[in-house]
């Protein structure tokens, strides 16, 4: 008996797009802050700040949006419910502080839901730039390198970006849906398809909870309460094998992976786009894979690209599988996801 078996052949919904139908329908996930809305944002900030709080510690009461937060509403529907990516375009960053830019994405995240660490250190807010390190040595992270990534989910439910600079050249936006993916294998290349749903060893990349290996086994893909859910990033798929006690990764497991990386890699399928400074980008993890181009940066040192990041996890959200438990510790709805060891204390570094 096949795991398909239990699998609809074609997954249909409206998380199961294609990018080249997706980037004719630009109005469904484009969103353009009207200036009412930027007001409400800033009067919003000011607010949190006069509290002299950590924005670590922010939350959606401390931060009221009495109109805004009925889109933030639907926008969370749309990530778990819908096409899993919205963008809002128009925050004016370069009228801000880095404090006033920070406190308004973690303000929209509490509206959201609860933010996550992104590393050992307990950082809920991310910055990604390009730190010169080099992306072959497998304890860096590759997004604090300017080379190439390649499709993959991050551990949270959603991963929110906030375009501070942008690259001189490329550092462009790729995603693409799991559920497309999917398709395309199951149609195409069944048997291949059935190996991803087996366990495969994944490099932590040296940020190792109390008790837990150095690596993780996580199906790439998982199919539970009748949702697929992806858990993927290839290259630390790859570097997971450099420890003698991971499993190996057989002929057959290379050849599924590799397939699986050629179907996400289609321009037919994927999306791509240019966050420009101020837009914030909003993808869930379990249906979507992100990606993003490498790039030339800028010689002066305050114009090199530069994002922020969260990582949230969502109040009204999908059971994910046991197995889950090796990323997150706990799998509880609303309070799941992130990086935490025992030197984790939670909080938002502003540089």
């Amino acid at each position: 008996m096949s795991i398909l078996d239990d699998i609809p052949v074609e997954i249909i919904g409206p998380s199961a797009w294609k990018g080249v139908d997706l980037q004719k329908r630009m109005d469904e996930w484009l969103i353009t802050l009207t200036k009412e809305q930027i007001t409400e944002l800033e009067v919003a900030a000011l607010h949190y700040l006069s509290l002299s709080r950590d924005i670590g510690e922010i939350t959606k009461e401390e931060f009221p949006l009495p109109n805004f937060s009925k889109h933030l509403s639907l926008l969370a529907n749309k990530l778990n419910h819908g096409l899993g990516v919205e963008v809002l375009r128009g925050l004016p960053v370069g009228d801000y502080s880095q404090e006033m830019t920070a406190t308004i994405f973690c303000g929209i995240g509490a509206h959201l839901g609860s933010a996550r660490s992104q590393n050992s250190q307990g950082h809920i807010l991310g910055h990604v730039r390009d730190l010169g390190l080099d992306s072959k040595n497998p304890g860096v992270r590759i997004y604090q390198t300017s080379a190439r990534q390649s499709f993959h989910t991050d551990s949270s439910d959603v991963v929110a970006l906030l375009c501070l600079k942008d690259a001189k050249e490329g550092g462009d936006s790729l995603l693409v849906s799991v559920e497309t993916i999917y398709n395309e294998m199951r149609k195409n290349e069944p048997d291949l398809l059935e190996l991803l749903f087996e366990p495969i060893a994944t490099d932590r990349r040296g940020e190792i909870p109390p008790n837990m290996q150095p690596y993780m086994t996580i199906p790439p893909l998982n199919w539970h309460y009748q949702k697929l859910t992806v858990f993927y990033q290839r290259q630390y798929i790859n570097s997971a094998q450099r420890f003698s006690s991971a499993m190996r990764l057989t002929p057959s497991h290379i050849k599924a992976l590799d397939y699986f990386d050629k179907v996400a890699n289609d321009p037919n399928l994927f999306i791509k786009m240019r966050l420009r400074p101020g837009d914030m980008q909003f993808v869930y993890n379990h249906s979507q894979l992100h990606d993003r181009t490498g790039f030339l940066d800028w010689n002066e040192a305050n114009e090199k690209r530069h994002l922020l990041r969260l990582w949230l996890s969502l109040a009204d959200d999908r059971p994910l599988p046991n197995c889950f438990k090796q990323r997150y510790g706990s799998i509880e709805i609303g309070n799941r996801g992130g990086i935490v060891t025992e030197c984790s204390k939670l909080h938002a570094p502003l540089d």
